[in-house]
């Protein structure tokens, strides 16, 4: 799983595809949960990151 890091909030998602102008993200089922512009992405994480003590990654 991975956390799209947005300035609202995050987005959890299964799997993620690269588009021209951002991330399409999907869920577990493989249904499209949204679109992210690169211009509002700030981050995109593995979920395992978030399981580690490094605090350079929150």
């Amino acid at each position: 799983m991975f956390r799209a890091i947005l300035p609202e909030g995050q987005i959890v998602c299964e799997r993620y595809d690269h588009a021209d102008e951002g991330l399409e993200l999907y869920d577990e089922d493989d249904e499209f949960i949204g679109f992210v512009p690169y211009a509002n992405l700030h981050a995109l994480v593995d979920e395992d990151a978030y399981g580690e003590d490094e605090r350079s990654i929150m």
